[in-house]
């Protein structure tokens, strides 16, 4: 890939100020890490025996996972349902997925500190615990991930060959991507499901490992939105709007089942009385379906909208927005922590953790080092498509 960073002076200044940033918050994040390795976790985070988790597991678990779901969304769209129409938004997607895994394990190698430990969950299985198989599930994600992007490497390199030996198999190897996906997207969820006495019953449900599918489902588009909008700003490329259009029109269906999920949960179990009546927290459970369901369903499901770049990308802000908050309530502000001490239930109400700044650092470093990994895979391998045609063209094929 050749970026025109070169015949536009400003972009190119813009943009290397931007790598120098990035590097910048990229390299604070490595010391706090070492900080972290050599001092222990009390010495850069906040957090305590009532509050196990906080911002690290909300930001770059929680939501890593669900905003790097676009790339089995798209696989899916175009391997298994052969829409090839959508085949440029493939290569990008895989990157930001494949980057978004990568990225959220290094953050929990930070987290749970001994590195060089990271394979005992495989020797000592816990075949009890969700968190088994969401690290089985992780892993084997990237493998498919990277063997999902591996024809641009090959292409690359000119390893024509092994790009058509690996096209043969990838149907089969997207439908195992996509079931895994679905698998550890829904089990994430199942992790408050061990704790109905801690989760505030505005999101403690059974239905919390579909829920989490459906809204990934959601946050995948809405993210291959966000990521080609800004893309195409920053590499001075077309937009696919025609195309991010039709997988708009996905939205509205979505949001709606979602929508509709939720109600007819709420009403089953009875919670709909306490909607209006749990303070904060039904501000913060109207605030997520606000900003992140019911404004993006009717904004997508206005045609001038999804035709307009300006409203496919504000939808696409408000949906992620909303989702995150989603993933925060659910593995943080919601949950109730009980005081080490005396036993009292402390439910908002007696808050004893608020992340420190290192703590933001570390995500905000590991966030901004996937950027520049980005950034690197699209100026040296074809990711775009359109110049994957332009790669190809001289070879007459």
């Amino acid at each position: 890939m050749k970026v025109n960073l070169t015949v536009h002076p400003r972009l190119h200044l813009r943009f290397s100020l931007l790598a120098w940033i990035l590097m910048a918050l990229a390299g604070i994040a490595f010391v706090v890490a070492m900080v972290r390795y050599v001092a222990g976790i009390g010495a850069i985070s906040n957090l305590n025996n009532s509050y196990p988790w906080g911002f690290w597991v909300s930001f770059d678990l929680f939501t890593g996972i669900a905003i790097s779901s676009g790339a089995f969304i798209i696989a899916s769209i175009i391997y298994i349902f052969e829409l090839e129409q959508f085949r440029p938004l493939l290569r990008p997607t895989l990157v930001t997925g494949l980057l978004g895994y990568l990225m959220e394990g290094i953050a929990l190698l930070v987290e749970l500190g001994q590195p060089q430990r990271i394979w005992f969950f495989l020797r000592y299985q816990n075949f009890t615990s969700f968190l088994l198989f969401i690290g089985l599930y992780v892993m084997i994600y990237i493998a498919v991930l990277m063997v999902e992007f591996a024809p641009a490497v090959f292409e690359r390199f000119k390893w024509q060959k092994l790009g058509n030996l690996l096209k043969r198999f990838m149907k089969p190897v997207v439908i195992f991507g996509a079931v895994i996906s679905t698998l550890h997207q829904a089990s994430l969820g199942s992790l408050m499901l061990i704790q109905p006495a801690k989760l505030h019953a505005l999101w403690w449900t059974p239905w919390i490992p579909p829920l989490f599918f459906v809204s990934a489902i959601g946050i995948g588009i809405a993210m291959t939105i966000f990521e080609s909008t800004l893309s195409s700003r920053y590499f001075k490329r077309g937009l696919e709007t025609h195309l991010l259009e039709k997988l708009a029109r996905l939205l509205p269906w979505v949001l709606g089942l979602y929508l509709v999920m939720r109600a007819v949960q709420l009403t089953l179990e009875r919670h709909l009385g306490i909607l209006f009546t749990s303070g904060i927290m039904s501000l913060l459970f109207w605030a997520e379906i606000l900003i992140g369901v019911l404004l993006p369903l009717v904004l997508f499901a206005v045609r001038k909208v999804r035709q307009s770049p300006t409203g496919l990308f504000m939808g696409a802000v408000l949906l992620l927005l909303g989702m995150i908050l989603n993933r925060f309530n659910v593995s943080w502000f919601a949950v109730e922590h009980y005081d080490p001490i005396t036993y009292i239930p402390t439910f908002m109400g007696k808050v004893t953790y608020f992340p420190s700044l290192p703590e933001v650092l570390v995500s905000v470093g590991i966030f901004s080092a996937g950027i520049l990994a980005f950034g690197l895979a699209a100026k040296y391998l074809p990711v775009f498509e359109s110049e994957h045609h332009e790669s190809q063209a001289p070879s007459g094929d």
